[in-house]
């Protein structure tokens, strides 16, 4: 099977192929690396620019004005922030040109903790991008859906944020991508640039096939009654891990994973908690304005009669950093015995 890092390179490749994605660029995304998780390794329009997050983003922006489909590298999300005003003049292009000029542009960005990153290369960026209308929000979890959900931003007239989460990009996924042959050892062979001199290396690109996960559509990844867990990126797998165990234990959790933060599946949100009476929000961004709290209002204003329990966020502590010990970074997120014990608490809360 594939990891997502390799998932996400396919996609890219698929679209420069078919979807017209002539300009894939940012900070070491062209030859020789690749970019830094090797994302973007192999493709023919990658190249490399400056390192200038401002100048990428601005070029970005310039090309989807003159018609192209560009998909622009960040290549740390932690890096993103000193672009915030040029993200808000994407984001508004449509609308304050009444609906004049659309901007198809791909913003890509690696996400989160999970590497030992520390300080400047562990944040998470989902609520933030969450605050700039006018974008587009995906946050795939697993393989297939990197796959899938790059399909769909490469092919959407508005601009999209997607955002990587680092600490999946080498996990290799459960489903195979639509053309990815069978054996894992030839798709590493074909696509994956050797080590040493790469000048004479070319990628052999499987037969790839289209497969879109529509933006704005969640999925139900477990099936529950007693409780609906609400995650997506880096802490999904873990909240499944998690309704696993204490499926053996007798509490019956239903995972959603969201998939897209912007436009997000309500109504299946909507479907599980009347189901269940009792939610569960997770991720990894810090708790303080994070995403979650918005899924929670909206939960009190449009459900309070169908709980059975007031809602509850696990999110990442509201600290200035992420250390670079293990410790530190397994106390700053939500780890697997976190939102065990965070679903299992909440399944147990009486009305």
């Amino acid at each position: 099977m594939a990891n997502m890092a390799q998932a996400v390179r396919m996609a890219l490749h698929y679209a420069e192929e078919n979807l017209g994605v002539m300009d894939i660029f940012g900070e070491d995304v062209g030859p020789p690396l690749g970019g830094v998780f090797t994302a973007t390794q192999g493709l023919k329009n990658a190249w490399n620019s400056p390192l200038d997050e401002r100048g990428i983003i601005g070029t970005a922006i310039g090309l989807a004005m003159a018609g192209q489909r560009p998909v622009a590298e960040i290549q740390f999300a932690d890096y993103i922030y000193n672009t915030i005003d040029l993200l808000k003049i994407a984001g508004n292009t449509l609308w304050s040109s009444n609906g004049d000029w659309n901007l198809p542009m791909v913003v890509k960005t690696p996400v989160g903790s999970g590497i030992r990153g520390s300080i400047y290369h562990s944040h998470s960026f989902d609520a933030t991008a969450t605050h700039i209308p006018g974008w587009k929000i995906v946050i795939p979890s697993n393989p297939l859906d990197a796959y899938g959900l790059m399909l769909a931003a490469c092919q959407d007239l508005n601009p999209v944020m997607y955002l990587e989460p680092k600490a999946l990009l080498r996990v290799k996924g459960e489903e195979r991508i639509p053309g990815e042959p069978d054996d894992d050892k030839q798709l590493s062979k074909m696509i994956d640039a050797p080590l040493g001199d790469r000048s004479a290396w070319k990628a052999q690109w499987p037969a790839l096939q289209p497969y879109v996960v529509p933006i704005g559509q969640g999925k139900v990844v477990r099936q529950g009654d007693q409780v609906t867990v609400v995650s997506y990126g880096r802490t999904l797998p873990l909240c499944a891990k998690a309704a696993d165990t204490l499926r053996e234990q007798g509490v019956s959790a239903e995972v959603i994973d969201l998939r897209t933060l912007w436009p997000y599946d309500w109504e299946l949100i909507k479907g599980s908690i009347e189901k269940t009476g009792r939610v569960l929000f997770v991720n990894e961004d810090t708790e303080v304005t994070n995403f979650g709290e918005h899924l929670m209002r909206r939960t009190v204003e449009e459900l309070f009669y169908k709980l059975l329990a007031p809602p509850r966020l696990l999110a990442g502590k509201f600290v200035p950093g992420i250390g670079l010990a293990d410790t530190l970074e397994m106390a700053s997120v939500p780890q697997q015995a976190d939102i065990t014990e965070a679903i299992q608490k909440l399944a147990s809360e009486q009305p």
